[in-house]
């Protein structure tokens, strides 16, 4: 199964020091070895990004930096798991390399699980 972990955190103005970047990518390249990290990518500053809402049939587009927004996206990363159970262990294993923050676990419709995930969904609203 695969699951979307979102990283959210509280925005820096300083670029990750080097050290940072080394522990970092040596959990990717052992999680991408292992088979259970499928992809994963970081963001850049949200000076450098813009948020897009519609209402009705209204769109609003806000420039950032979100400076009123105390935690932001940092990242994401596509998880190869057994379970939500699984996906989680190894969200928390990614959290014990990152810094302070939350991670949104997901899991993403592939064509085999559609009907599975339908009739749990099903289940919840009986």
């Amino acid at each position: 199964m695969k699951f979307i972990s979102v990283y959210k955190t509280v925005e820096r103005n300083t670029p990750p020091t080097q050290e940072e970047m080394d522990k970092m990518g040596k959990l990717i390249e052992e999680g991408m070895k292992a088979g259970w990290l499928l992809g994963v990518e970081g963001c850049m500053p949200s000076v450098t990004g813009a948020r897009v809402r519609k209402t009705g049939d209204k769109t609003i587009v806000t420039d950032g930096p979100f400076a009123e927004t105390k935690e932001l996206i940092g990242g994401l990363a596509i998880l190869n798991a057994t379970s939500k159970e699984h996906a989680i262990e190894l969200t928390k294993y990614f959290l014990s390399h990152a810094e302070d923050g939350e991670c949104e676990v997901r899991q993403l419709h592939e064509a085999n699980c559609v009907e599975q995930n339908a009739q749990k969904l099903a289940a919840t609203k009986a």
